[in-house]
């Protein structure tokens, strides 16, 4: 007699053999969400906590993972995509390195920005990333690119930088919005670096060409309007926006049509300049190669403006902030630059500015900015899918789909990795006996990634932050007047403050105490 299962009492018993399968894979306590400390409702589970913290979701994350016994929180909320958040070094290498080929970037972070930066180095996954990485790894490595950014960076401090402070300095009582300063000498600088084009956005006021203030606007309003895709309640709720040409889709078509037109120039005009005249920036080396469309170049174009500008500018702006309340980092930090300068008299050529040797004898002011992007690092947090279950070092379970993001900027609050003083701000935690340098390891310092996506420009940002900060302190001092408490956070593709950095700029006395 043949049995089949459309008769219903078996398909009744069938679907019901299913559903009771699939409870106990659900029920299975080793694959069931982590979040220490927090109350998990029936149905909806810890979704009433993510609703009210969203607005401040890398603070709250931060502190619900540093008190976890594993310093990783996991959860599934139906009808969303699961998560994982890890302040874990252990679950980080996983991640990044140990299990790499199961945490890509995934489809829907792919999508949500590829209108923006396309599929450019950092928004690819697999073959179309690893080919541009070798070519961006082989470029890297040439002491010409070097080269050409000290001599851009110098450019930028000594015929910008340095007169903006000035100015500012001779000017009693004038508040200068620093985090801004360092946004446009950002901007100016990786325009050089990525296309050699010169917006010229801190010349003096009413230098800059129109069309350069209004791409730096555009450039924000699009990652203002990507950002808001991200933290939105549905991550698809953006499609039906744009669709409907609402706000901010509408902002994020018009901001995107301006810079693509003008990253389409630029990348027209190079096409035009012929074989004969090749520059030494990014655009010019991938355009030699000849490997690369329009489409192509205008995302390299995208990808190293958003990797070149925000994460340097957020970097310094949080280390500006943090020497300003610690008058005894300072004097250290002078004095190194003093000691360098000294040493170098009647043998350096660069003037105003530090060659790349003198930079690099400057150990505890490398240590002082390592040591502010401890705490507040540019990407505080990043994200990878998973691409098959899995379970982390700890034992958290990340299911197919889900998102496992590592936080850099809880890991910094976690005394397991940093000791009770995690918090305080110490740039000698990163200096051996000697006085040198000791970095640690990546997967405990993520700031610049790690594994096979480690950041390739780290030592090139390394360069532009230490010139603009041994230029800047050797002749000025900087005050903040945006009152006692910490400035507030703003979670855009960088670590941004909120309301701005407000100081007072004064030229600094040689007759103070070293």
């Amino acid at each position: 007699m043949e049995v089949s299962l459309t008769s219903s009492p078996l398909l009744i018993l069938f679907l019901a053999l299913l559903c009771f399968l699939y409870y106990l894979r659900q029920q299975d306590p080793k694959k069931q969400p982590r979040v220490h400390g927090l109350k998990s409702y029936p149905v909806v589970g810890v979704l009433p906590h993510l609703v009210k913290n969203h607005r401040r979701l890398l603070e709250w994350s931060a502190d619900v993972v540093t008190k976890s016994p594993t310093h990783t929180m996991s959860f599934k909320v139906p009808g969303l995509i699961g998560a994982a958040i890890t302040a874990n070094p252990a679950n980080v290498e996983h991640i990044l390195k140990t299990n790499f080929a199961n945490y890509p970037k995934g489809e829907v972070t792919v999508s949500t920005i590829e209108d923006f930066l396309g599929h450019g180095i950092f928004n690819s996954d697999g073959d179309q990333w690893l080919w541009q990485r070798k070519a961006a790894s082989y470029e890297f490595s040439k002491r010409s690119l070097r080269s050409f950014v000290v001599d851009t960076v110098r450019f930028e401090v000594a015929e910008r930088l340095l007169p903006l402070l000035d100015r500012a300095a001779r000017d009693d009582g004038r508040t200068l919005d620093v985090q801004d300063v360092l946004e446009r000498f950002a901007f100016d600088n990786i325009c050089c670096v990525a296309f050699d084009h010169d917006p010229a956005c801190l010349a003096e006021d009413g230098m800059a060409a129109p069309q350069s203030a209004e791409f730096m606007r555009a450039f924000n309003d699009v990652q203002d309007a990507v950002m808001a895709r991200f933290m939105a309640p549905a991550r698809s709720l953006w499609r039906v926006k744009r669709l409907l040409n609402l706000e901010p889709e509408r902002r994020l078509r018009e901001a995107l049509a301006t810079v693509r037109g003008y990253a389409d120039r630029i990348v027209r005009e190079r096409r035009n300049r012929g074989e004969g005249d090749a520059g030494h920036d990014f655009l010019s080396r991938f355009a030699a190669s000849g490997e690369h469309s329009d489409e192509g170049l205008l995302d390299v174009v995208t990808n190293f403006i958003i990797a070149g500008r925000d994460t340097t500018s957020s970097a310094l702006t949080w280390f500006f902030w943090l020497v300003s309340g610690r008058p005894d980092v300072e004097d250290k930090i002078v004095g190194e630059i003093r000691t360098v300068r000294a040493a170098s008299q009647g043998t350096s050529t660069t003037g105003a500015t530090f060659s790349f040797d003198e930079l690099r004898d400057m150990h505890y002011l490398h240590a002082a900015i390592t040591e502010s992007m401890r705490l507040y690092p540019p990407v505080p947090m990043d994200s990878r899918r998973c691409e098959q279950d899995d379970f982390l070092p700890d034992g958290t379970f990340v299911g197919a789909g889900w998102q496992a993001s590592y936080s850099a900027f809880a890991m910094a609050r976690v005394e397991d990795i940093w000791g009770n003083d995690c918090e305080e701000f110490r740039p000698e935690r990163w200096l051996g006996d000697d006085g040198a340098f000791r970095p640690e390891s990546p997967f405990k310092y993520p700031v610049f990634h790690a594994g096979p996506r480690v950041c390739l420009g780290k030592e090139m940002a390394y360069i532009q932050m230490k010139s603009i900060v041994a230029c800047a302190f050797e002749r000025f001092s900087f005050r903040f007047v945006g009152g006692e408490e910490r400035p507030g956070l703003v979670l855009s593709f960088t670590l941004r403050m909120k309301g701005g950095l407000p100081m007072q700029v004064s030229k600094r006395s040689y007759g103070r105490d070293m």
